[in-house]
């Protein structure tokens, strides 16, 4: 029998959220392909988990380059049965639409959607054969309600949310739970912390979402069975304001 892969793409730093899907999920049995744009941040992330016993493999990839994301699916269906697949990909584009250049909401919306679908559409074509596999989508605050400033980032996460939805419900009567994380509110990780220290410190530790507290979130949506599904689950701190 083959062994279960995943797949995490939207890869960073160690102290972020792609990093610690891909090491609960290898701590859990599975290969586990770790996907992003920076080899050294994706050598880490596997060094961090094979250390501890884990199987990983670093693939450097552009959530919106159509080859390169076929490309990552074929080399973990080809080391086994693909089970799981994250698609953790975007960065947070603020701005007024009155001053906004086109490309960056483009860009805004490659990432934060198109390459969602290349993603979604890949993973499920390889599900279907075996009809099981879990497919999971980080979204933010964004995807549920727009925001003045915001209106690139609110228009590509709420793209990605309907996305989501649409394949969970095309998908689950062929037993392919798709689901989708919404985070609501700064992550306690690397791209805050150290990136905007200020902030951080500000929040302090009780205005930061945990990050081990999401990855619980994943893990719980991995582990239901198909007779009680969630499509969405939500996570915020107890001083975020909704």
């Amino acid at each position: 029998m083959s062994e279960k892969t995943a797949i995490v793409i939207g890869v960073g730093p160690e102290a972020g959220l792609g990093a610690r899907l891909s090491q609960r999920f290898a701590s859990l049995g599975l290969h586990v392909f770790v996907a992003g744009r920076t080899q050294a941040d994706l050598d880490r992330v596997v060094h961090s988990i094979t250390t501890n016993g884990g199987v990983a493999t670093a693939v450097v990839t552009d959530a919106t380059d159509e080859r390169g994301v076929v490309a990552l699916f074929e080399r973990a269906t080809a080391a086994g049965t693909l089970d799981l697949a994250i698609y953790n990909a975007g960065n947070n584009t603020p701005g007024k639409i009155a001053d906004m250049d086109a490309a960056y909401f483009e860009r805004a919306w490659r990432v934060g959607c198109f390459g969602g679908f290349l993603f979604g559409r890949e993973a499920v074509r390889r599900m279907l054969p075996n009809k099981r596999g879990t497919l999971l989508f980080t979204g933010a605050s964004a995807s549920l309600r727009g925001r003045a400033n915001f209106g690139a980032f609110n228009s590509a996460k709420g793209a990605l949310r309907n996305l989501a939805q649409a394949m969970a419900k095309e998908y689950g009567p062929e037993f392919i739970h798709v689901g989708h994380v919404v985070i609501d509110g700064p992550i306690g990780g690397d791209k805050i912390v150290r990136g905007f220290p200020e902030y951080a410190a500000r929040l302090g530790e009780e205005g930061l979402i945990n990050l081990e507290g999401i990855v619980d979130a994943f893990q719980y949506l991995y582990k239901q069975p198909r007779a009680a599904w969630s499509f969405e689950v939500d996570v915020r701190t107890s001083q975020e304001k909704w």
